[in-house]
This record gives structure tokens, sequence and C-alpha cells, in this order.
């Protein structure tokens, strides 16, 4: 019996040492699935250099490639909802074209002769253009969302901000990728993959790839197309190498072709009011090929474009570096980027725009469109930045020294129609604008590490640039040149410059105290500035007239937080900004019905604001975020200024003073209320809110993720003017009053709410998933931006994907 005893001990001994490994091992490999306990750090460049997000004394908002697919992004448009602070939306028409206004601070105008307020980077190479920023996240390591002017690492064009698209980069350990397919309304499809391939143990490639088609969620009820599809395709090659121990290469190579639209749409069919269960337009443009253009005398290969949008982007990146010291690191960062637009937009829907006199214009089925802009444009930019990164008098002194080259040739040939009659058409101009911007730079930023917990900042960086500007007039009429023809000379006679030079100093201080580990406090002053340009949408060679550079102020202060072992992220923001020569693109509608565009230094600006973020893990796998914004803004006029400057344009002061002495004229134009009274700045809400979470739901080999993302922000304005059309019921007629009156078209934008939605299973160690989001999931409607019509968002869109990862 004892031996039995024994003999069964003994066995029960050895099966627990056998199944105790075991159960460790088990342990190990849940441990590896579990959700995370604590909130990701990442790591970012905002100082041109690699740190935490919470090391970097400036107000940045960053979102890792994982964290957008668990929300469903799938460009960078989408990026901005969850930005305090920041309004961002699709240029009119144009589905590849990105409007970011970054506390107050943006443009709406995406031709070459202007320049975008907040600069757009990717693998830290700047795009020029606002043209084709709208990137799909098809193979993103993370973007960077830095709010606030950036003139002195970044540059020029950086007065509200800059977003940072870092692309992901090849892996040396193993081959792997992931290979996904989607399937949503609108008889949308989409194919994403990607593939990592080492090549030897310190050389790798890799493939990545997307393509989507949609049916478009308009209907044209007059010639039966379906409008803003959301088709285009896109590949990158990536490759990495550790060349030695001291040299590293990467480089890219991305093609785009972006065939997504943005065309004027109403949540009611303009035919049959009555109809209102989805979205409608009305133009007689059809998307098809046509030679109506060419009739009216347009030439080129514009003359016979349908209603559409097309974007093609060719972009290179190569970063080399070299180890130098044990302390210092240089980078050569080059890039090239090649873009081709082409676009054939109706603005008019077919139709004359609202007016007071006619409020719902009939529709007019015009088969040229109400007020059509034809463009084919293509630009062509180079740069190189040569960038030091070290430490001195051990690491006492931490510096980033720089110098940046940039040359930039875009050709713009572009034609505006003003559709009369379904049988007449006016052509009002058709012309070639060729610019150019070459651009130099010097850069350093010093940071003193005076104690282990205080480090002081001071950095500056020079700009010397030139820009200049032709244009040449394609109308037979002007061949043997006229008055009224768009050509240098007479631009010349008008005393218009066809080049600008600037030269400017923007500095900037900062000083920031590490109070313990996790809490940092910082204050900061910078200043940008954006470059100067041309209003060249003019069809009239007065109004092609030169603006200068804007420049702005920035004071900034702030806390960088965490708490409870790093289950809640903390930051607040507090800042004032002050710009000076403010550059507003206006837009308004001449006597004739006809659209002006008038873009000048209408006033200065003053913007003041808090934001706030907030991520919390609260227990394993629950994941919540909340930002908020809140900003408060005016412009600010110059009452003692000449009544007009050089070109006889009114000042704003005399502007206002004779709309309120009774001249109708100059009421409703550049930022004159049709009141008379100075315009609230536009796209600046006061409140911005974004809330939401999701929650990894472990299932034994299995997990189930459902996410909720829920957005608002307040009402705000979105023309220059402030006007909005409303309608009296009372009358039968237009009115600008709001009260009592039901609100037809303008400027106007109401409070919205925006709710999207996904939940997604994920299989055994997450080899693959299916999902299902939904974006919009209200079916909310809002005003979007403005020109002759309000544009309203996209509908209620849900995509099921199914995703293996190898």
């Amino acid at each position: 019996m004892r031996k039995a005893v024994l003999t069964a001990s003994t066995a029960l001994c050895g099966l627990f040492a056998i199944a105790t490994p075991a159960r460790a091992q088990d342990t190990e490999g849940e441990s590896a699935r579990r959700p995370a306990a604590q909130v990701a750090e990442i790591v970012v460049t905002a100082q041109r250099r690699e740190e935490t997000a919470q090391s970097v004394p400036i107000a940045i908002s960053a979102i890792s490639g994982a964290e957008l697919d668990a929300r469903g992004v799938t460009n960078t448009l989408q990026v901005v909802q969850y930005i305090p602070n920041m309004i961002g939306m699709n240029n009119t028409g144009l589905g590849s074209s990105n409007t970011y206004y970054i506390r107050g601070i943006g443009s709406t105008e995406s031709i070459a002769t202007f320049d975008p307020p907040v600069g757009t980077y990717v693998d830290d190479v700047y795009i020029s253009r606002q043209g084709a920023n709208n990137f799909s996240t098809f193979d993103i390591d993370r973007i960077e969302v830095l709010r606030g002017p950036q003139g002195t690492l970044f540059g020029r064009n950086t007065t509200g901000g800059a977003v940072s698209v870092h692309m992901a980069q090849p892996e040396f350990d193993s081959i792997g990728g992931f290979l996904e397919g989607g399937y949503g309304t609108y008889e949308a499809k989409t194919l994403r993959g990607s593939i990592n391939v080492p090549l030897s143990p310190t050389f790798a490639a890799k493939v990545s790839a997307y393509w989507q088609d949609s049916d478009g969620y308009v209907k044209n009820t007059t010639t039966g197309d379906r409008l803003n599809d959301i088709d285009g395709w896109g590949a990158r090659l990536a490759l990495r190498g550790e060349l030695s121990d001291s040299v590293r290469w990467s480089a890219g190579y991305t093609h785009i072709v972006d065939e997504s639209e943005n065309i004027l749409n109403f949540d009611c069919d303009p035919a049959d009011p009555s109809e209102c269960s989805g979205r409608y337009a009305s133009s007689g443009y059809t998307e098809a090929s046509s030679d109506v253009f060419r009739d009216l005398g347009v030439t080129g290969d514009k003359a016979d474009y349908g209603q559409h949008s097309k974007s093609v982007t060719d972009l290179i990146t190569s970063k080399f570096s070299v180890d130098v010291a044990d302390e210092a690191t240089v980078e050569f960062i080059t890039g090239y980027l090649r873009q081709n637009m082409e676009y054939g937009l109706d603005f008019y829907d077919g139709r004359s725009a609202p007016s007071i006199a006619t409020p719902y214009p009939a529709v007019g089925g015009y088969p040229f469109g109400g007020f059509t802009i034809l463009g084919d444009i293509w630009t062509d930019q180079i740069s190189q930045e040569v960038k030091v990164n070290g430490s001195l008098f051990d690491g006492f002194l931490d510096y980033v020294v720089g110098g940046f080259y940039m040359k930039e040739k875009n050709n713009t040939n572009t034609a505006d129609i003003f559709g009369l009659s379904s049988s007449f058409a006016l052509l009002l101009d058709d012309k070639v604008i060729k610019n150019s911007t070459e651009s130099l730079a010097g850069y350093a930023q010093f940071d003193a590490n005076v104690t282990d917990r205080l480090k002081l900042t001071a950095g500056i960086r020079y700009t010397d640039e030139t820009k200049k500007v032709g244009v040449n007039d394609l109308r037979e009429v002007c061949f043997t040149g006229g008055p009224a023809c768009l050509n240098n000379g007479n631009l010349q006679a008008a005393g218009i410059p066809l080049e600008q030079k600037t030269k400017i100093w923007t500095p900037r201080f900062a000083i920031n105290y590490q109070i313990n580990p996790d809490v940092l406090l910082y204050a900061s002053a910078t200043k940008g500035f954006k470059s100067g340009g041309w209003a060249s949408r003019a069809t009239r060679p007065g109004e092609f007239l030169p603006f200068g550079p804007e420049r702005v102020w920035s004071y900034e202060a702030g806390i960088k937080s965490e708490w409870f072992n790093r289950m809640l992220r903390a930051n607040l923001t507090v800042y004032w900004m002050d710009i000076s020569d403010l550059q507003t693109p206006a837009g308004f509608v001449r006597d004739d019905g006809s659209i002006a565009f008038l873009t000048r230094n209408f006033a200065d600006y003053r913007n003041k604001g808090v934001e706030a973020e907030f991520v919390f893990v609260p227990t394993p796998g629950l994941n919540l975020h909340l930002t908020a914004g809140y900003q408060d803004d005016k412009y600010i006029i110059d009452r003692n200024a000449p009544e007009s400057d050089e070109y006889g344009v009114l000042s704003v002061a005399a502007q206002q003073a004779e709309c309120l002495s009774g001249v109708t004229s100059r009421c409703g134009v550049g930022i004159v209320t049709d009141a008379g009274g100075i315009s609230t700045p536009v796209r600046t809400p006061d409140w911005t809110l974004a809330m939401g979470g999701s929650y990894e739901i472990p299932m034994g080999d299995l997990s189930l993720v459902p996410s909720v993302d829920a957005t608002w922000r307040s009402a705000m304005e979105v023309q220059s003017a402030n006007r909005t059309i409303y309608y009296d019921a009372d009358t039968g007629t237009g009115t600008y009053e709001a009260s009592g009156n039901r609100y037809v078209v303008g400027s106007h934008s109401a409070a919205q709410w925006t709710l999207n939605a996904g939940i997604a299973l994920n299989g055994p160690d997450k080899q693959w998933q299916l999902s299902v989001n939904c974006q919009n999931c209200t079916n909310e409607v809002f005003t979007e931006t403005y020109l002759g019509y309000s544009y309203i968002n996209p509908p209620r869109t849900i995509m099921g994907k199914l995703r293996y990862n190898f």
C-alpha cells in the first residue's frame, strides 16, 4: 500500500513537473495576445528627430496606422475629425484635394499660385500642392498633426500647422504582410495588400497596393450619371537597408491614381423637391466626353472633358543617414513629386446661382453646365534637405541644423464657362498659367539641458525664395492682343508684378520642465510665414492681383501628463496667435451671375484658444479617447489704412464705410457682410469635440472588438462675407435675414454631430479579421463648403472587410 502511494505520488509529481512548464508556456502565449493595459507610446519626429510624443514641447496629435485601421479611416481627410480645433473637407469638386484649417488658418484654393498654410509632408518630404493631398492610408505607420506654426523646423507655408504622413518601413526579420478585401454601400469595392521581403539580414523591400471602385452616391436626374464615386488605385515600393554599422538608407516610390469627386449635390432632387431619399444633381453636363466646349472656342484636351476629377501622383522619397561621430548623424532627404490633374466641374448644377430675387433657380440642364471650370494641370517639384542631429558637451546641448532647397514648376491650363441658357454659354477665359518657386533655407535649433528636468530651446530659420508667374490667353480673339486679354503685357500695364521675392527669419523659443517622468510643462513662442502669390482665378487682367505673405507669432503653453501607471494620458494646450496680413480667398457672385475670385491681405487676425486630449485605458482592452477644442477669433481692421491700395482696391475700412452709406455693391464682398459689419472668420467653430472608444473582448482564441466614435462641432461660417440666403415664405423671395426663415444656401453651416461605428472579429493570434464599419452612421446632412451653392457631406456608408495577415 505504501509503495503504491509512493508510486502514485511520484507519478503525480512527474505529471506536475511536465504540466507546469506547459501552463507557463500557455500563460506566455496568452500574455502575448492579451489586450494592452496601458496607453500606447508613439515615436514622432515633430522636432526632426525621433522622440516620444509625450516628450515633445509641441501641440501634436499622433495616430498610429493600427489605430487608423481600427477607426475605419481610409484617407487623410478622415483623420481631421479627431484633431481639436481642426476642420477639413474636400475642396469643391475635387475628391483628391483636402482643405485643412487649423486654429482658423487654412485655404480653399488648390490652384498653384496659392500656397496652403497647413503643410503636408510624406516621409519628411514637403508636398507643395493642395490639389492631391488626400492620401489613401493603405501603407501608413502613423500620421502626426502639428498644431500651430512650424516655421523654424518645417519652414514656409506652415502658419496653421503641418500634417506629416509617415509610411510603413520594411523589416529585416521575416516575410510577412496582409491581404484585405471589402464591399460596401453604393457597390463600393476595395482591395489592399502588402508584403515585406527581407533580401538579406540587413536589407529588405516592401510592396504595397490598393484598389477601390464604387458607383457613386449621387444620382444625376438629368443625365442618369452616378457622381461622386470613389475610384482609384495606388502602389508603393519601399526599400530599407543598413549598409554598414554607421550608414542607413530608406527610400520609397509611390504611384497613386485618384478619380474620386466632390461634385455639387443636394439631399433633395432639384427637379423634384419632394424626393429627398438620397443625394441628387441636375446638371446637364455629362461624365462622357463632349465637344460642346470646343464649339465655344475652348482649346486643348480640356475642351473634351466630361464632368469628372482625376489626379495622378508620382512621389519618390529617399533618406540617407550617416553617423559621423558618436553624437552626430547626417541625413540627406531627397524628394521628387510629379502631379497631374484634370477636371471638368459644374459649380452651378446646370442652372443659375441662387439670389435674393430667385432663391430656387429652375433646373436648366445646360449641357455645358451653369458655371463650369475645366482644368489640365501638372506640377514638378524637387527638394533636397541636409540635416544634422547631434549632441555636444556630454549631452548638455542637443542640436538640429540643416539646409533646404526646393524648386517647383507648375503649368495650369484652365477655362471658365458661364451658362446663360440651354443653347448659349459665354467663355469667360481660356488661359495657361505658368508659375515657379525656388526656395532656399537654412535652420538651426539648440536645446540646452540645463538640469535633468529643465530644458531651454532656441531656433531660427532663414528663407530666401523667389516666385515667378506668367499667363497666356488662349482665346482666338486674343491672338492679336487686346486690353481685356489675360497676358503678361496687360498685367504689367496694370502694375502687377510677375515676380515676388521673400527673405525672412522665423525664430522659435521654448522652455520645458519635466516635473517627473510622467508630467511635462512647456511654453513656446514661434514665428511662421506663408508665401505670397497671385489671384490667378481671375478672368480679367485687373483681377489678377498679387497678395503678400502672411506672418504669424504664436504663443503656447501646455502640460503633457500620464497617470496611474500610464492608464491615463492627459494633455492640455492654451495658445494665443497673432497673424498680420492674413490671406483671405473670397468668392462672390457678380451682377451678371458669374463668379468673381478675389484674394487679398484684407486684415490682421487673432485667434486664442484651448485644446485638450485624453486617452484612458481603465481596464485591459478598453481604450477610450476624448479631444476638445475651443477657439475665439476675429479679424483686426486697420482703421487708418489708405482708402485704396495701388491697384484701386478699397481698404476694408473704406469699403465698410461705403456699404453703410448705402452703396450696396460694397456689401457682401470680401470680409464685409451684407449688413455692413465685419464678418466672422471662416471655418472656425467655437467648439470641436471628438470622443469614442473600442473594447477588445477575448473569446478563447478569438476576440471581438466593437468601436464607436462621435464628433461634434458648433456652428461656423464658410464664406468670407458670411452671405447666406434664406427663403421668406411671406414674400416668396429670398432674404439675408435668418430669423423665422428657411435656409436656402450660403455661408452658414449649422452645428453637427457625426457618428462612426464598427465591429471586428479577430481570429487566433489575429491572423485574420472580419469587420464591418460605418461612417456617418446616422446619415446626418450638413454644409461643408461654399462656392455659389452649399456643398454637403457624404451620406452614410457601410463597408465590410475580410483581412488575412501572414
